[in-house]
């Protein structure tokens, strides 16, 4: 096959329709999804019935065919789509964002006819996820009717969307506890904030649905006996998972290297606002050693904020 000419964008050419696709598919890495984590979002009737609803919001669909190019797709306001009702036995259905581009199936006509589409699979596999194979769309929802049922509720809808190019902020942040010594001593079965020095101002994007946290203790002091403990990081509200500190060296002061990771969700009350990032510290009974930090230790947190749909 050969170089589809002329290339965009050329002065006095013409362009074929799959030029413009085709560059809308490179743009977007080949990737189809929704763009943004709210954007057509499937959901029941205000008072439910055999229809759903579909929110604002926009899309790329690849096309199903090697060298057709990428849709782009909008809505604006809510649109409604009819969900057959069922009879003696259950069924699941699947509400898709479909084009049907006359250039590559069907016959409908550009000029008159709705070439993009929210269309209904019916009677899919209950796991399903994707459309049938060969269809040009992109997945919303997945609804689960129950026999004899004729109106959709939000508790049989499956949100199905991916995020074409979800997006993705990262940064580091660094402490350096210096001098004096501040060690924890408590033996208490207790949670302290603490290191304190381990303690950052974190913008959350708006659009964040995850966020990827590391952090790393480089140079932790253990002194005077046995440690246990566990530290764990906070955002806000949420607190990660506690990782052990298990050290059984005795008496001498010693220094050890720890990395407390997570994977949190983050609630719709912290997007688009300032929070703390901060680490506790449990420490056991059932050991009597000390924490400490100072000018040998070095803290690091790397945090990345993701988008993902709500």
């Amino acid at each position: 096959m050969t170089l589809i000419q002329p290339p965009m964008m050329i002065n006095g050419g013409t362009h074929p329709a799959r030029t413009m696709r085709m560059m809308i598919r490179d743009l977007s890495r080949g990737s189809q999804g929704v763009t943004e984590y709210n954007d057509l979002k499937v959901t029941q009737q205000t008072t439910p019935g055999a229809r759903v609803q579909v929110g604002d919001g926009s899309g790329v669909v690849r096309g199903a065919s090697w060298g057709q190019g990428s849709y782009t797709q909008y809505n604006v306001g809510s649109a409604t789509v009819n969900i057959a009702p069922t009879g003696a036995q259950a069924r699941t259905d699947m509400v898709v964002l479909r084009v049907l581009d006359p250039e590559y199936e069907g016959s409908l006509n550009p000029a008159t006819d709705n070439i993009g589409f929210f269309d209904v699979v019916s009677n899919v596999s209950a796991t399903a996820t994707q459309p049938p194979a060969g269809m040009t769309a992109i997945p919303l929802a997945r609804i689960a009717l129950p026999a004899n049922c004729a109106t959709v509720t939000d508790a049989m809808i499956t949100d199905l969307r991916q995020i074409a190019n979800p997006r993705r902020t990262r940064k580091l942040y660094t402490a350096f506890p210096g001098n004096p010594l501040v060690r924890l001593t408590y033996q208490d079965n207790q949670w302290h904030t603490w290191p304190t020095a381990a303690r950052w101002n974190v913008d959350v994007p708006a659009w964040a649905v995850t966020a990827k946290i590391v952090t790393t203790l480089a140079g932790l002091r253990e002194d005077s006996a046995n440690v246990f403990a566990q530290m764990r990081q906070v955002i806000g509200t949420v607190q990660g998972q506690g990782t052990a500190i298990d050290d059984d060296q005795g008496a001498g002061t010693r220094r050890s290297t720890v990395v407390v990771a997570d994977s949190l969700t983050i609630p719709a009350a912290m997007r688009g606002t300032t929070q703390a990032l901060y680490l506790q510290t449990y420490m056991s009974k059932s050991e009597t050693g000390n924490l400490g930090v100072d000018n040998g230790t070095s803290l690091i947190t790397d945090i990345e904020f993701e988008e993902g749909v709500i």
